[in-house]
Order: structure tokens, then C-alpha cells, then sequence
């Protein structure tokens, strides 16, 4: 094991991670947010979601540091009294949880209609391409709100917050898998006609064998780059949806819920119940696209 770790550590990824400031600072910032809401209910001061801890005498207080504030709660309060602090790591595990799973969703599609579109070829690739091409000239925030919408219509309403959750990460899922299709047909493309394929053929591995074993090992790649990047899009598409009022339930709201309730007291002088989430989201997803950025470059043999 510990071969194993020096080897990693003096790997050419290693070595352009730590002479990389940039890579540094992001993956610092992503971790403390992506752990400290995963443990949000040992981190955040309070549960924002238990109303026997919430007292509307503490609704609207400004942060600590302003005249007014109160050191229990760091970033202020909302209209019901909640803390902002703990309502915005609460609403990052959400956002992170929906990100994550319709990310994985979207990967496992696109990846398997990639392999069969480019290892079989002929018509089968000609029809799941143009589908994919169909598919990607409409916007993916315009597939999630199409996705939502008619889930919407065609389940009772009384069910609406319990499959919310599922509908939310199925829509941004099939927003997604046509650039984890395409990256993989081209990739395929280019390997099933590698000597190593040809002679697994030869001796008569069978085509799922082949592709399985032998291909998708070599086409990851590309989709672990595309896979990160895609982490923070699917997160904007959520607070997108969750802004707009299509998303998660409010019992449950993300950070895109906590913008648009905090947008409605904006000019009202309560800036923190908005600002401090857009922050925590926008922090989030640069973090996430500064690493992409890195992963990118660093698997990149024409860079090194």
C-alpha cells in the first residue's frame, strides 16, 4: 500500500496538483464546504428545519457584526428566525446531493449509449446520435423545466414534494447525457480499432467482454474531466429550478430556494438572507470548475 501511495504521489496528476496554487485553493474550498454539509447537523450551529428551536422574536436580525445582531447567530436570521448560517450548510448538502446523483445518472446513460453507439456503429450510432443532436439544441435548463412540468401534470398533487426530489435529479440526468454520449462514441471510435481490440476479437472475446473490459477502461478519461465540470452545472441548473419555484420542496429548500425567498425582502434592507447564500453557491461552483479546469489540463498529455 504504501508503494502505492508514492507512486501516486510522484505521478505526473500529484506533481500538477501541488505545484498548482489554484488547484490548492479550490480543492481547500470545495472540501470545507462539500464536508461541512455533509456534517451539517454536528457544524451548523443550529436546525434550521426543528420549529421547536426557532423563535420569531429572532426573525430578521442582521449579522453578528452589524448594530442589531446577535452573536448566536453569525450570518443573521431570516423572516421566521432561522439561522442563515445553518439554513445555507443544510441547503448545500441538497443542492450537492441533487448535483451528485443526476451527475451519476446522466454519467451511466451517456457512457453506455456512447459505447454501444461507437463500438457497434452502422445505424444503431446513427440513430442515438442524432437523437443526441436533437437533444442538444434545446437548453438543459429548458429539458428540466419540460421533465418537471410534466411530471407535475401527470402525478397527483398530493404527491408532488415526495417525488420531487427524483423528478429534480431524472430532469438535469437527461439534460446531460448526450456530451457523456458523444465524448465516449469519439473515444470508441478510436480505440475498438486499437491492435489490442482487434486481437481480443481474434481469439473471440465477446463484443460486451470487449467493451467492458477493454474499452470503457480507456474512455474514462475524458468523462471523469467532463463528470466534474458537469457537477457545477447541474448544481446551477437546481438552484435555477429551485428559484424559479419548480424545484426542491420548501420543507426542504436548497440554496436556490433560499435566494428566491430571500430575494423577496432584498429591498427591504435584509440583504444577508440572500446575499450570504448566493455567495455560498457561486463559492461552490467556482470551486468545482477550478478543479475541473485543473483535471482537464493535467490529463492532458499535450501539456505536459
Amino acid at each position: 500500500m504504501t508503494g502505492r501511495l508514492a507512486r501516486l504521489w510522484d505521478s505526473d496528476v500529484a506533481y500538477s496538483f501541488r505545484t498548482s496554487p489554484v488547484a490548492i485553493g479550490a480543492a481547500a474550498v470545495a472540501a470545507l464546504l462539500i464536508v461541512s454539509a455533509l456534517f451539517a447537523e454536528w457544524v451548523a450551529p443550529t436546525n434550521p428545519f426543528d420549529l421547536a428551536s426557532i423563535n420569531l422574536l429572532d426573525a430578521s436580525l442582521p449579522p453578528a457584526w452589524q448594530e442589531g445582531g446577535n452573536s448566536k447567530f453569525l450570518l443573521g436570521t431570516d423572516d421566521q428566525g432561522r439561522d442563515v448560517l445553518s439554513a445555507i450548510l443544510f441547503g448545500m448538502r441538497i443542492s450537492l446531493v441533487i448535483g451528485v446523483a443526476s451527475v451519476l445518472l446522466s454519467m451511466v446513460v451517456g457512457v453506455t449509449i456512447g459505447l454501444v453507439s461507437g463500438y457497434v456503429g452502422g445505424r444503431l450510432d446513427a440513430f442515438l446520435m442524432r437523437v443526441a443532436d436533437v437533444q442538444l439544441s434545446f437548453p438543459a435548463i429548458l429539458i428540466a423545466l419540460l421533465v418537471d412540468g410534466v411530471a407535475r401534470a401527470a402525478l397527483p398533487r398530493d404527491v408532488h414534494d415526495m417525488v420531487a426530489f427524483p423528478v429534480l435529479v431524472g430532469a438535469i440526468a437527461l439534460a446531460g447525457w448526450p456530451q457523456y454520449a458523444r465524448t465516449v462514441r469519439g473515444s470508441t471510435l478510436v480505440e475498438k480499432n486499437k491492435e489490442y481490440v482487434q486481437a481480443a476479437r481474434v481469439i473471440g472475446v465477446p463484443p460486451l467482454a470487449i467493451m467492458l473490459r477493454h474499452v470503457l477502461p480507456n474512455v474514462l478519461g475524458p468523462v471523469l474531466v467532463l463528470a466534474t465540470v458537469h457537477i457545477a452545472t447541474a448544481i446551477i441548473t437546481e438552484a435555477t429550478l429551485s428559484f424559479l419555484g419548480v424545484g426542491v420542496p420548501p420543507t426542504s429548500p436548497s440554496l436556490g430556494t433560499l435566494i428566491r425567498i430571500g430575494g423577496e425582502f432584498l429591498f427591504s434592507g435584509e440583504w444577508w438572507i440572500t446575499i450570504f447564500p448566493g455567495a455560498a453557491l457561486v463559492l461552490l461552483v467556482l470551486s468545482v470548475n477550478l478543479l475541473g479546469d485543473w483535471l482537464r489540463d493535467a490529463l492532458n498529455p499535450k501539456l505536459r
